[in-house]
């Protein structure tokens, strides 16, 4: 009897269980089926079939763009100097600020000159003790000399009168540069710019002793105005160059603090080296900038762009061109709205465009955006990017 009762009650159970598991199951599908069909979706976009991947296309069009080299480039002064005493002796004032830009015979430092003038103030002395000795023995020559012609005095004596005479003339010599050196010694202790530039920050403080030995100096001057870059080009370039300066020798150069930041200063190039460096295969080149406003350091480190001209050719975007295992390849779409891998040659480029000097048509529609989801066979849809899209009617 609780059989036959318990049975038919365990039987509905089963069934509500079986109903709920259904149920949940349908829910389930409801829910989630969407995100499984994105999923498909996005596995069309990555080369399946039967989904259209959107990109942004462009058109292969005739056109010039600049021929350029890009390199890393340091700034280097034409000229540094170490500014330092010729003499020794105790730093008696400075003449300049940390950092001061000065023009050349500037005055910079005063080396205590005392000892240089009494030091030239003997030379003058003793340059004039021999003056008069000097003068002394030629008026005893010229006696000399008209008493031999009246027969009153020997050949010796006359020839011993004329050797005194030399002699002094000698003495003379050695007293007159050893003036000028005392000059030239005392000259030192003022020291001057030799160039026009801007200034370090100083070694010596008013006091000091210094020497001429000295290897720190007093201060670095640099010279600023102008100003050169030093850069170098692969060897493959070379030649590309030489051309190129034989139509235009200054050819215009560029420098950017950074890749595609804005134009810092324009140059001329001014130098190509005489020779190749070994073991980079590259040589150095050298271009001159005004500086006007000192923005360019010694020792910076800025992008160089050099301009070699103009090329005409099948212009596209730089972006467009893909580089893979293959080498370099473009996606071309064609009239059936497929895109295909085509490989291409490249030439020069300005940072935006590139030539392709083979593999490319004018005309063909390139993709530009949305290359990272396209296989071989990938059905795309052209859209047009917003920047790129018409602007409204501000009344609409």
């Amino acid at each position: 009897m609780i059989n036959s009762k318990t049975q038919p009650v365990g039987a509905r159970r089963r069934f509500w269980v079986w109903a709920l598991l259904c149920a949940g199951v349908a829910v389930a599908l409801w829910l989630f089926w969407p995100q499984g069909a994105d999923q498909s979706a996005s596995r069309g976009f990555r080369g399946g079939s039967g989904q259209a991947t959107p990109v942004s296309v462009v058109s292969v069009e005739s056109g010039q763009i600049d021929r350029t080299l890009r390199a890393l480039g340091t700034v280097n002064a034409p000229a540094t100097i170490t500014i330092r005493s010729r003499v020794d002796g105790p730093l008696e004032s400075l003449h300049f600020t940390d950092g001061q830009s000065v023009k050349a015979g500037d005055l910079l430092a005063v080396i205590d000159p005392r000892p240089f003038q009494i030091q030239l103030q003997q030379a003058q002395g003793q340059q004039a003790q021999h003056a008069a000795q000097l003068d002394n023995a030629r008026r005893d020559l010229a006696r000399y000399e008209q008493l031999f012609k009246q027969d009153s005095v020997a050949r010796q004596q006359l020839d011993t009168a004329r050797a005194q005479v030399r002699e002094m003339q000698g003495q003379a010599t050695i007293d007159q540069a050893a003036v000028d050196n005392a000059r030239l010694q005392l000259s030192y202790t003022r020291i001057t710019a030799p160039v026009t530039g801007r200034l370090g920050l100083r070694k010596v403080d008013v006091g000091n002793m210094v020497h001429a030995s000295d290897a720190d100096g007093l201060v670095v001057l640099t010279q600023n105005q102008p100003i050169d870059v030093v850069f170098a080009i692969p060897q493959t370039r070379l030649q590309a160059l030489l051309d190129a300066r034989r139509t235009e020798a200054g050819l215009q150069t560029q420098l950017l603090g950074q890749a595609g930041g804005p134009v810092l200063a324009t140059g001329r190039l001014i130098a190509v080296d005489n020779q190749i460096d070994v073991a980079t295969g590259t040589v150095q080149l050298k271009a001159r900038f005004d500086n006007a406003d000192e923005s360019l350091f010694p020792n910076q480190f800025v992008q160089v762009r050099l301009r070699l001209g103009l090329e005409s050719g099948l212009v596209v975007p730089l972006r467009a061109v893909q580089r893979g295992s293959v080498g370099e390849y473009v996606y071309r779409v064609d009239a059936e709205l497929k895109a295909h891998v085509v490989p291409v040659v490249t030439g020069v480029d300005d940072g935006r465009r590139v030539v392709v000097e083979s593999g490319l048509q004018q005309g063909d529609s390139l993709v530009v955006e949305g290359t990272d989801r396209l296989r071989e066979g990938s059905l795309v849809e052209v859209v047009t990017p917003p920047a790129a899209a018409a602007p409204q009617d501000p009344g609409s």
